[in-house]
């Protein structure tokens, strides 16, 4: 509950907790900045970190002049990349193992379904994932454990990792100390957050009506 507690602070604080980094470490933030957003694109276990929120806090601190902006943007550029391709290889790595046969609920049916997904959606997917919180942590180890080729997965983690970076970064850069953001940073946290998962609810929602839709068409046919 602590933990949960915690991570409340820190998201709604960002601009708080960062500014005592910057202030803490100097130059330092720069590797900080890089492994947090590393981990949250590169280890499936740490979704939970901060990432657009993160990554638009330190645009903002970089349009202060507290950071260098184009520095920023190319060392959390290298970590979004860095990040995914990672998730990529531990999911291509421990996705054979996974669904050898041993875990039973672990089907191969269901390891060559994504694969085949990923061949024929993997683009738009590994794009649009980087900009939907958790979704972005779980899209490359997917795309790893269903064995869609890297050099395919390779161009649009770059196209996807460079966009979402260009995004925030800049778009804290630009906006980040007009007075309404400053001094509600917490909403505009908040917001972020929300209009990042949309997508995501809108297709769940999509899904489960278009399914309802097929489930009535079999009843109404019979």
């Amino acid at each position: 509950m602590e933990l949960i507690s915690q991570l409340f602070d820190l998201f709604l604080h960002l601009d708080e907790h960062l500014n005592t980094v910057i202030q803490t470490y100097g130059f330092w933030t720069y590797l900080l900045l890089f492994l947090v957003i590393f981990m949250e694109t590169g280890l499936v276990v740490t979704p939970f970190l901060p990432g657009d929120s993160l990554i638009f806090a330190a645009g903002t601190f970089a349009g202060l002049g507290s950071l260098k902006i184009l520095p920023l943007f190319i060392i959390l550029c290298i970590a979004a990349i860095a990040g995914d391709t990672a998730n990529y290889w531990i999911g291509h790595t421990i996705g054979p193992k996974a669904f050898s046969g041993s875990i039973r609920f672990l089907k191969k049916e269901y390891l060559d379904r994504t694969h085949r997904f990923y061949e024929k959606h993997g683009g738009k997917t590994i794009i649009l994932a980087r900009f939907i919180p958790i979704i972005r942590t779980f899209a490359p180890f997917v795309a790893g454990v269903g064995e869609m080729s890297y050099g395919r997965f390779l161009s649009f983690n770059v196209i996807g990792g460079i966009a979402w970076v260009t995004l925030f970064s800049y778009g804290g850069y630009f906006f980040g100390n007009l007075k309404f953001v400053q001094e509600n940073f917490s909403f505009v946290v908040v917001a972020i957050i929300i209009i990042s998962v949309m997508p995501a609810v809108f297709e769940y929602f999509k899904e489960r009506y278009t399914a309802s839709r097929k489930v009535q068409a079999s009843i109404d046919e019979n």
